[in-house]
């Protein structure tokens, strides 16, 4: 289940990479802004609406999956959700991979497989 959780955790970081590069509609600076307004416009976001609706489902998934796992085990996996950001940004919008991400990825997936080789003693 935590598993899954990286996964919508990192999805739903792209789509609101990609909804927050979305031009806001104009709004005419001689007209008072309104929360309503505003809402609207992030409601017509489908990029960000989807990535906040990955984020909830990401929630609801760690929630469950942490009603019977060990929180010392299941939130260093979901760690992972990094490293499946830092794959997808360099796909989607072509981030460059360094020396200190590539190190940082390596630590992560290092560090869940001590955690996984631990856990089943």
């Amino acid at each position: 289940m935590v598993i899954g959780c990286t996964v919508f955790a990192g999805a739903a970081q792209i789509m609101m990479k990609f909804g927050a590069g979305h031009p806001l509609p104009h709004i005419d600076p001689s007209q008072p802004a309104t929360v309503v307004a505003f809402v609207l416009a992030l409601a017509a976001n489908l990029p960000l609406v989807a990535g906040y609706g990955l984020s909830a489902c990401n929630a609801l998934l760690l929630i469950l999956a942490l009603r019977d796992g060990e929180l010392s085990v299941l939130y260093p996996i979901y760690s992972l959700s990094y490293v499946w950001v830092i794959a997808l940004s360099m796909y989607f919008f072509h981030d460059q991979l360094n020396f200190w991400k590539s190190a940082g990825v390596l630590l992560i997936m290092v560090g869940v497989g001590l955690l996984g080789k631990v856990s089943t003693k």
